[in-house]
């Protein structure tokens, strides 16, 4: 598989925002399974700098029981950003019809980075000091 198709669930990655050259996160992983998808970020106390999670396919998530608040960027088939929503708390409902993937960040990482809608994202493997970053 590639990183354009399904994605495995092991596999950490690094997220760089082309048009800006920054960098979303360096730890992502994904969640492309039922079940990672509808699990998410529930159950963690908090989401680190550098990590994410990358929910795909994916148009809409909610935040109910969650501990923290998060940033999400909504993307198409071709990486490009449809929809952001930045710093929203626990107990929302978010959607992007036009999307295909959710990435979520910690709260604070689109401002950050400058992303803006219509900037390209280009995902890679991150290294392997960057895969050390705990994130479940």
């Amino acid at each position: 598989m590639t990183l354009d198709s399904q994605p495995i669930s092991e596999t950490r990655l690094r997220v760089t925002n082309l048009a800006r050259d920054t960098v979303l996160a360096t730890c992502l992983e994904q969640a492309g399974t039922g079940a990672t998808r509808s699990k998410g970020l529930l159950g963690r106390k908090d989401l680190p700098t550098g990590g994410g999670l990358w929910i795909v396919p994916c148009e809409s998530v909610h935040t109910f029981w969650m501990q923290f608040p998060i940033d999400l960027v909504y993307i198409d088939r071709k990486k490009q950003v449809k929809k952001l929503l930045s710093n929203v708390p626990p107990w929302r409902l978010s959607a992007c019809l036009s999307a295909h993937s959710i990435i979520e960040l910690p709260a604070g990482t689109i401002e950050r980075t400058l992303t803006c809608v219509g900037d390209r994202l280009e995902f890679s493997p991150a290294s392997s000091e960057e895969t050390k970053l705990p994130l479940r």
